[in-house]
């Protein structure tokens, strides 16, 4: 099968300049002060659930307001942006009862992406723009009982969490996304159900899994949840990188929970020791007391150059409490440093 296109330009980019990622979607959804009925598509208008902080589900009620943050982060300098899909697998769903509609909002999140990506691609030639579906954790985990009295239970299992992921894929690639993000990994197991349903669609679809054989690339970004440097379910960082190196990534890197500064050592772990492209997107600092995250864009732009400095990046953006500010000063830093070299033997495989 020939190279798909937007594959070969990808890694012909990531050879090239670090990468920027956007930054998050819910601060700036937070920006618009949204009611109950921007919520509401109408046929959902009589829904007998509140749907208000839904924000996967503006995608098909606001589109306008969507697509609207996607050209300010391709202004500010991304690179790729993400789906507004983190919750749209039917298991994150369920809470609001519309598990029925994570096909849809897979499929239009991407097209909206999609479009803004290839509008802004056509502006600036020099500077393709591409488009990660964002899939995100589930609010359950394989790993971990909820219970703590039954310490057995489990809330789902690896194939639900598979079915959901599969569905969830299905509808990012068929709007068109260039690249699939599994992101904020806090439960490997989770994580290799996601890798597990995009290997069954991908050979559903025809589609090669090796990103150098045409294939869908694959980003992997997990989240290290405090100054223990472990995973929720209990990985390090190299340990994490190995349980996921059984499929051909394209990088695997750290996202939310810790701001730039705590992140700094666990990046450095897998600028090491990865075979593959390293990603990051920092908090904007961690949140104060009423949750609020205070870093300013030259505050976190400062700390992220100690990444840079330090030659661990491949791809970089931001995630909670980050905004076009912040992607705009981190993007125009990068220019100044090259990319993390990949290890020689990974270049000659």
């Amino acid at each position: 099968m020939s190279m798909n296109n937007r594959t070969e330009i990808l890694l012909q980019q990531l050879k090239k300049k670090i990468l920027i990622l956007d930054g998050a979607m819910g601060t700036m959804i937070q920006r618009y002060k949204l009611d109950e009925n921007d919520f509401r598509t109408p046929a959902l208008e009589g829904h007998h659930k509140p749907l208000k902080g839904n924000n996967d589900l503006l995608s098909l009620s606001r589109p306008d307001i969507i697509k609207e943050i996607h050209e300010e982060y391709l202004k500010a300098g991304a690179d790729i942006l993400e789906t507004n899909t983190f919750s749209s697998t039917s298991i994150a769903q369920e809470d609001y009862d519309l598990a029925h509609l994570a096909y849809e909002l897979n499929l239009e999140s991407a097209k909206i992406a999609k479009e803004a990506a290839m509008s802004y691609s056509e502006k600036t030639p020099e500077q393709p723009r591409f488009v990660a579906g964002a899939i995100g954790p589930t609010n359950r985990t394989a790993s971990i009982s909820p219970d703590v009295n039954d310490p057995g239970y489990r809330a789902i299992t690896f194939d639900q969490l598979a079915e959901a992921y599969a569905e969830q894929t299905r509808g990012l690639l068929d709007g068109g996304v260039d690249i699939l993000l599994v992101e904020t990994i806090f439960d490997t197991l989770n994580a290799k159900a996601a890798l597990f349903a995009i290997q069954e669609v991908y050979e559903e679809k025809g589609i090669p899994l090796d990103p150098k054989e045409g294939g869908i690339p694959i980003m992997i970004s997990g989240t290290i949840t405090d100054a223990s440097g472990r995973t929720l379910s209990g990985q390090t960082t190299e340990a994490f990188m190995i349980s996921m190196s059984h499929v051909p990534l394209i990088s695997i890197g750290l996202n939310c929970a810790l701001g730039a500064k705590e992140l700094r050592p666990y990046l450095k772990v897998l600028a090491e020791k990865a075979p593959f492209y390293v990603s990051a997107y920092p908090n904007a600092g961690l949140p104060n007391e009423f949750g609020q995250y205070d870093q300013t864009a030259q505050e976190m732009t400062n700390q992220v150059e100690e990444f840079l400095q330090d030659g661990l990046i491949n791809i970089l953006g931001g995630c909670c409490g980050t905004t076009p500010e912040h992607i705009k000063t981190i993007a125009a830093v990068s220019k100044k440093y090259q990319p993390r070299k990949l290890a020689l033997v990974t270049e000659e495989e």
